[in-house]
């Protein structure tokens, strides 16, 4: 089975928890790494996720996934954050995002550059402007390969 199946299998069935206790699903992972299969769930919620919140988070899901024996190998089960660094990943992520620092990669090149890091201004659903510096960029929300909260120092 691959990543993208597991992963909306894991979505569907992890709904209903995850509303009932105000979390939300960040992102789903089923990775090799070496020999090893892993299967990484990020879920967080408002005001940040807590050990706790994983636990019972990762209790629901191992029963469920023991239940449903999706996955034929051997894997390991992760539950956490997302991180200070949190994946904005759909375009409700980055909507939520607009005032914050955030780093945006392209598959192509815009205004010269790949790579911006800076203030997210502003996401109408179709372009991201994100200011570097005093320059503002117009970023079509097409083109973002990825783009992720980012911790300024």
């Amino acid at each position: 089975m691959n990543s993208p199946q597991i992963k909306s299998i894991v979505e569907n069935f992890a709904t209903s928890f995850l509303e009932e206790n105000g979390l939300e699903l960040v992102d789903v992972e089923y990775v090799k790494e070496g020999s090893n299969w892993f299967l990484r769930i990020y879920v967080d919620k408002e005001g940040g996720i807590d050990i706790d919140d994983c636990g019972r988070f990762s209790e629901f899901i191992s029963a469920k996934l023991d239940e449903l024996d999706p996955i034929e190998e051997a894997y390991f089960l992760e539950v956490s954050s997302p991180g200070a660094e949190r994946p904005l990943k759909k375009a409700e992520d980055v909507a939520k995002a607009v005032g914050k620092h955030v780093f945006v990669t392209t598959y192509e090149k815009i205004d010269g550059a790949k790579e911006f890091e800076g203030r997210l201004e502003e996401f109408d659903g179709t372009t991201i402007i994100v200011e570097v510096g005093r320059r503002k960029h117009a970023i079509p929300y097409d083109k973002v390969a990825s783009a992720r909260l980012a911790i300024v120092f």
